[in-house]
């Protein structure tokens, strides 16, 4: 195995993840302000789940997002 290749894929991935999700959560957020589906005080509980289904690897981490 090439640890060093494995290391620069991983966090080019988490990255990704990272960025992405960011973006997709505040998008999601404007849209919900901007058609009054929400005030902008509210707390989101998120959960992100990653699974790699050749490993058997399900990993669920639970957080909450706050407006306020």
């Amino acid at each position: 195995m090439n640890d060093d290749k494995f290391n620069m894929d991983m966090r080019k991935f988490l990255k990704k993840v990272g960025v992405t999700s960011q973006r997709e959560i505040e998008n999601a957020v404007n849209q919900a302000m901007n058609s009054g589906a929400i005030k902008g005080n509210e707390n989101f509980k998120v959960k992100m789940t990653l699974e790699i289904a050749e490993l058997g690897l399900t990993w669920v981490v639970d957080g909450e997002i706050s407006l306020e």
